[in-house]
């Protein structure tokens, strides 16, 4: 594997923009689906550096925004009670909820720990039989292996009082929704790198053949996602559908075939709500039945509840590339990292985090 900076080498990066200008004859909308392609493009000011005619719009790709909020209820529901360990990584906390968060909940005297890993909810577990240890398995398909191989070690272990609170979500259904919608105005996607080295980009050319959209691999480096964004350019004013891999020091076609296996023996495709987006076909993950026993939403008897989003919050409209952070009139005002409206601000992959962070000079003054 190269060095990584060769990946942010300003040479080689002025010379992709070079070329990327000489490609551009009109104008095009891209999406790059991921959340830390999202901050690496607004950290480097790539979107500013690009020819004018190209516009990059922000897709559902930060699996803490896309945790809907009924899930997030459950989760505060399961934390509040006196007998649970809650773990969960750390942006899952300041995820606001309808009227609290689970770092509220820690706050209250809640037991409510952050990890890196699953496997540090399975030594809790087994560090304390007599309590209920709850995992909170969220995000795509790049966490699902891990979290898998906790459910299993789990079971291999016999440890009846670990648990995981599933929210899994898949990409490739979520581009096929914004294809299909009448708003769509996206003309070709960078696909998530970290996903795609799990589960490869095959069901990535499918969608291109159908849609006759270009989708590149992109990774996550300046050098990256210039140049993905030059392939997708390419194809455009090539007339090209198709999907290619930029991220070829760590994708291939097929992807991760071990983790792959371990996913699959654990969970099991099932349709999935996206916050700020709504049910999606097919598009999650949930436990297997032989896995029933560790199935958090089971074993607390959670019904499912509909939770309204809060009225001023136009996260859909930017996890579906519609709008920009700085649309919001909420945004940096009534809505700040401290006091989030809604997920995209919590998040470090969140598009809102990222336009705080980065771009907070461009909004305008009311």
């Amino acid at each position: 594997m190269k060095h990584i900076d060769e990946y942010r080498d300003a040479k080689i990066a002025r010379a992709l923009l070079a070329a990327l200008e000489r490609k551009v004859t009109r104008p095009w909308v891209l999406m790059e689906i991921c959340g830390g392609q999202t901050h690496t493009l607004m950290r480097y000011g790539i979107d500013t550096l690009i020819p004018s005619q190209i516009e990059l719009v922000h897709g559902p790709g930060c699996p803490v925004c896309v945790t809907p909020l009924e899930v997030v209820e459950k989760a505060i529901q399961i934390a509040s009670q006196p007998d649970v360990i809650f773990v969960s990584y750390g942006d899952m906390l300041r995820v606001p909820g309808s009227a609290t968060d689970l770092l509220r909940v820690k706050a209250s005297g809640g037991d409510v720990r952050i990890a890196y890993s699953p496997m540090e909810a399975v030594k809790i577990a087994r560090a304390n039989p007599q309590r209920r240890v709850v995992f909170f398995g969220i995000g795509f398909e790049t966490t699902a292996p891990a979290n898998a191989m906790a459910v299993m070690q789990a079971k291999r272990e016999g440890l009846r009082n670990f648990s995981m609170l599933v929210s899994h979500v898949l990409v490739p259904p979520a581009i096929r929704l914004l294809l299909e919608s009448p708003a769509n105005r996206v003309q070709g996607f960078i696909a998530p790198g970290h996903v795609c080295t799990v589960m490869g980009y095959w069901e990535y050319e499918a969608l291109s053949r159908q849609y006759r959209v270009p989708i590149v691999v992109g990774g996550f480096e300046p050098v990256d996602l210039i140049e993905a964004i030059g392939m997708l350019v390419a194809q455009l004013e090539e007339g090209r559908a198709e999907a290619e891999n930029q991220y070829v020091r760590s994708v291939t076609l097929v992807g991760n075939r071990v983790a792959q296996k371990v996913l699959l023996e654990v969970f099991e495709v099932t349709d999935r709500k996206w916050r700020g987006i709504g049910a999606i076909p097919q598009s999650g993950f949930r436990l297997r039945p032989e896995f029933a026993e560790y199935d958090a939403e089971k074993i607390f008897g959670l019904a499912d509840t509909v939770v309204e989003e809060p009225a001023e919050c136009i996260s859909a409209q930017v996890l579906q590339g519609l709008k920009k952070p700085v649309d919001c009139p909420a945004f940096g005002v009534r809505c700040t990292p401290e006091n989030p409206l809604g997920a995209p601000m919590v998040s470090s992959e969140g598009a809102c985090a990222a336009y705080y962070q980065y771009r907070r000079d461009t909004v305008k003054s009311s």
